[in-house]
């Protein structure tokens, strides 16, 4: 992280905050489900296989919506080159605006679906040479580099080298603290507010 500008270490922080805030919505309404984290989709898919609950194909479609949204956040990159991820994150924040417009007429489902693909692609912003340089929506790889950091530290090494990394998974609770407090008033209508977000940050993060 310390590699990275201050203006994407803080934009990866908005960015870390929105996955929880979407999160939290698509938790609650899904009854369960994961929007941004594809891990817990991932043990909801076994445990549904195992039980022969709908919930396997409830978790395995979220699972394709997020992939698919890695796909097409990367073919739309490598279109755009030096407007790359203005432009990734423009189709997170169409994603999230056309979620909000099907949860607003009853289509929860395809709703959360449209999220769960805004999920896949925000994931691709800080994206070099093929691999993730931040991790966006799922924070183990970023506790993982926590630890490390930490050991550096207690070892001689730069002693506040974790403190980036910290403040992503901080940003990525206080979205999803954020969701679950706005879910009672706003319900479905919360992904409006998403895609206005993802909208702003994509006006600023290559000016």
């Amino acid at each position: 992280m310390h590699d990275h500008p201050r203006r994407d270490q803080a934009i990866a922080a908005a960015l870390a905050a929105l996955a929880g805030y979407v999160d939290a919505i698509g938790f609650i309404a899904s009854g369960g489900l994961f929007i941004s984290f594809m891990s817990g989709n991932s043990t909801r898919l076994g445990i549904g296989l195992a039980q022969a609950s709908q919930f396997a194909a409830l978790a395995g479609s979220l699972l394709a919506a997020f992939v698919a949204g890695v796909t097409l956040a990367t073919l739309i990159g490598r279109r755009l080159n030096s407007k790359r991820r203005r432009g990734q994150l423009l189709l997170v924040a169409a994603l999230l605006g056309a979620g909000f417009s099907l949860g607003q007429t009853g289509f929860i489902w395809p709703a959360l679906l449209l999220a769960a693909m805004a999920m896949g692609a925000e994931n691709c912003v800080f994206e070099a040479g093929g691999d993730v340089r931040i991790s966006l929506t799922f924070m183990t790889g970023n506790l993982v580099k926590i630890g490390q950091r930490l050991a550096l530290a207690l070892s001689g090494g730069p002693a506040l080298a974790f403190l980036p990394w910290l403040l992503l998974w901080l940003a990525m609770i206080g979205g999803a603290v954020a969701g679950a407090l706005a879910w009672p008033v706003l319900g479905m209508a919360n992904l409006g507010i998403a895609a206005a977000v993802a909208a702003g940050l994509a006006l600023l993060i290559d000016l």
